[in-house]
């Protein structure tokens, strides 16, 4: 049995992680800055939730609050999960520096606060996971989502030293990169161009993929001891054209960059 902390806990991936981990057995902190009186988070049949805190990953009060709450509770850590984000993005003329620092303050030093606050205590203990969940646009980069593309690969990139970093102290350290599910994280866009919105609501919502599959492949991909984890097909393919095929790759980029101008024109 491990004990697991997610922010974004309320809904979405993060409420499908936190179903996930505790259906086998484990013990969840679900966290969040809104949401946690939701019925989802009703005790249901095999399981139960664990904890509930509010947490506001862009306050450091908040992440040292709990910290000392786990510490108290249970006196350590197996898997701290840095689920919780907001979408946004718009083409580069469009786009307004606000939207770029709004949502590098969320998705990125969101999950940079919640790793600074544990990392004492996984390196005490000698052991532990840091899961952060990114996005397939952390390693697939569309035309028009420049802020969210780059805030994705950052999250990428921060994954990978932690691994590096902490490895002598037993602690390991995983991204997980979807494609486009069902979810409600289009609720939290904001941004000047609602062309791109529109386009990406809908790929969110046509998704064949929900967020329990999504939560089912990450944990097995902890399970593997995957570094990176391609949860669905869609970003797997993807992801699997840009390395085996730069030139068709630029191709389908560039495309949808034309289409994305084009239907903002009109």
């Amino acid at each position: 049995m491990s004990r697991v902390l997610i922010t974004g806990a309320a809904s979405g991936l993060g409420a499908a992680l936190a179903d996930a981990f505790e259906a086998r057995g484990d013990e969840v902190l679900r966290t969040d800055v809104v949401g946690l009186d939701t019925p989802s988070l009703v005790p249901r049949d095999g399981y139960s939730t664990s904890e509930i805190l509010r947490l506001d990953i862009t306050s450091e009060d908040d992440w040292a609050a709990a910290l000392a709450h786990v510490e108290e509770t249970w006196g350590g850590l197996e898997v701290l999960v840095n689920n919780a984000g907001v979408a946004g993005g718009g083409r580069l003329d469009v786009a307004g520096l606000d939207e770029w620092q709004w949502i590098f303050d969320i998705n990125l030093f969101g999950a940079v606060r919640g790793t600074r606050t544990f990392v004492p205590l996984f390196k005490r203990q000698r052991s532990g996971r840091i899961v952060n969940v990114a996005s397939l646009a952390g390693l697939v980069h569309p035309a028009g989502m420049a802020s969210y593309n780059a805030v994705k690969a950052a999250v990428v990139a921060l994954t990978e030293t932690t691994g590096h970093e902490l490895a002598a102290y037993g602690v390991t350290a995983h991204v997980v990169c979807p494609s486009y599910f069902r979810t409600n994280l289009m609720s939290s866009i904001r941004g000047a161009d609602t062309a791109l919105a529109g386009v990406m609501s809908r790929l969110v919502d046509e998704s064949p993929v929900s967020a329990a599959d999504i939560a089912a492949a990450v944990l097995d991909g902890l399970d593997r001891g995957d570094e990176v984890i391609l949860p669905d097909p869609a970003g797997r393919a993807a992801y699997g054209l840009k390395q085996a095929d730069r030139a068709t790759y630029d191709v389908v980029m560039r495309d949808q960059a034309r289409k994305l101008d084009e239907g903002a024109q009109g």
